[in-house]
């Protein structure tokens, strides 16, 4: 199909307001209805016409993995949580206060902000915090636009599902740019940005020209890379294609190449069904053709994604479409994790046996990798020393760099899903950079401990 003939492709998004649309469309029955409804009183649900129409397999539901991608599923919550909040939405008579006071209760149980990232990860400048910034490694700063906190869709098992329900101190947001270009200029070791969410790409052209021409002053010469996180093009690649302004996006996005900056699109896939769509290769050319680099990640995820098979083909296809495999993550402990987390030796078998049947091209993907208080934690291998198995570890990324590359070790686990199951090896009572994660020495620029 053309491009004009494509014009006049809409943006048609489904909540729990006009649900009854996709009930009617893809005969949900009642129980499964209900199910949905009752869940996301507690985590966000929204989707659009794209995901529905192109990427669910509706004859395979609920085990679909798109449907388990999108659509909250009963399992998400405990039991326990699951029928309190469900005698709640039956009862006719009850208050709207005492079903949104169980909710709030719920939530908060479920640990909305992980590893530090609402107090500890956020730098300080002229005496106050930044609203809407991090700043975890030295040389990176993640921003989260104000206008880009929302999504296309969204993925349930998003370890930023606190943002996008409603919760006013679980927001993290920047209203605008100035204080954050202010501390950008006076941290000439900052190299990359990192503009993420949410998602930064449901902003229109002209609130991300607003969000990235200030990083293209050549006061900041010292900013080498701007990064930009988004799902767009799994759940909406016409944003780059037909939409009403993607010429104007695409100009955007170009003025970062031709300021002499590298451009990174750090897209998001989960599973090889999303890049089944034709004008999904027809949106990454148009990115390519602009000088954009485009890099892939995603959690693997129980449900969805636990199967080498589905991860070494979406490797291989996002090679031969010009991506380039950049890290599998491990779920982080938020949210629906019981749902959804897959054990860190589970995790490892699965990327090893993935990796080692994919040509040195796809072999970019680093992982399994816990983005974990301290750092980036990789899975490095399972290794035997007499009658014991160890884990063996080393950090990507870390508060200190003098963390990265180290090798540590832990008693192996078969249960454990997140670093902080682990029990250090040998006998050791911590692992070398427990002590330290609070020392003078490991403190942010501004004066916050990165943990």
């Amino acid at each position: 199909m053309s491009q004009k003939q494509r014009s006049g492709v809409k943006f048609k998004q489904y909540t729990l307001r006009n649900i009854s649309e996709i009930v009617q469309l893809q005969q949900l029955n009642n129980e499964q209805r209900f199910e949905l409804e009752v869940v996301a009183q507690v985590l966000p649900f929204k989707t659009n016409q794209f995901v529905v129409d192109e990427l669910i397999d509706w004859r395979n539901i609920p085990e679909d993995p798109i449907y388990q991608l999108t659509f909250p599923q009963r399992g998400m919550l405990h039991e326990d949580e699951f029928n309190r909040l469900a005698a709640l939405l039956r009862d006719t008579n009850g208050s709207r206060d005492e079903l949104q006071e169980a909710v709030n209760e719920i939530r908060y149980n479920l640990n909305p902000h992980p590893d530090g990232q609402m107090d500890t990860n956020v730098p300080e400048f002229k005496g106050a915090k930044i609203e809407g910034v991090q700043h975890k490694y030295a040389e990176t700063a993640l921003f989260f636009p104000q206008a880009g906190q929302t999504c296309h869709a969204y993925c349930t098992f998003c370890f930023r599902w606190a943002q996008f329900v409603g919760i006013d101190e679980l927001r993290f947001a920047a209203p605008n740019m100035n204080r954050f270009v202010g501390y950008l200029k006076a941290h000439p070791e900052i190299t990359d940005v990192l503009i993420t969410g949410g998602d930064p790409m449901v902003m229109n052209s002209k609130m991300l020209r607003k969000t990235i021409e200030p990083l293209l002053s050549p006061e900041l010469e010292h900013l080498q890379s701007v990064r930009i996180g988004t799902k767009s093009l799994a759940y909406w690649p016409h944003k780059y294609v037909d939409d009403p302004d993607a010429e104007d996006v695409l100009d955007v996005l170009s003025g970062v190449v031709r300021s002499g900056k590298h451009l990174a699109i750090m897209a998001h896939f989960s599973h090889t069904r999303e890049l089944d769509p034709p004008i999904v290769a027809e949106a990454a050319q148009r990115l390519h053709d602009i000088g954009a680099l485009i890099r892939t990640q995603s959690p693997v995820i129980r449900h969805i994604n636990d199967d080498p098979e589905v991860w070494q083909e979406m490797w291989r296809r996002q090679v031969r479409l010009g991506m380039v495999p950049y890290y599998m993550f491990v779920e982080r402990d938020t949210g629906a994790r019981d749902y959804f987390a897959v054990p860190l030796a589970r995790a490892y078998e699965i990327y090893r046996e993935a990796i080692r049947n994919v040509s040195g091209l796809a072999r970019t993907a680093r992982g399994p990798s816990m983005s974990a208080t301290p750092g980036k934690v990789e899975i490095q291998g399972i290794a035997e020393v007499g009658d014991e198995k160890f884990f063996v570890l080393r950090f990507i990324q870390a508060r200190n760099a003098e963390w990265v590359q180290r090798p540590f070790f832990a008693r192996f686990d078969p249960e454990a899903t997140w670093l902080n199951h682990l029990i250090p090896a040998f006998g050791e009572s911590e692992q070398f950079f427990q002590s330290q994660l609070y020392n003078s020495e490991i403190k942010a620029i501004s004066g916050a401990i990165r943990m």
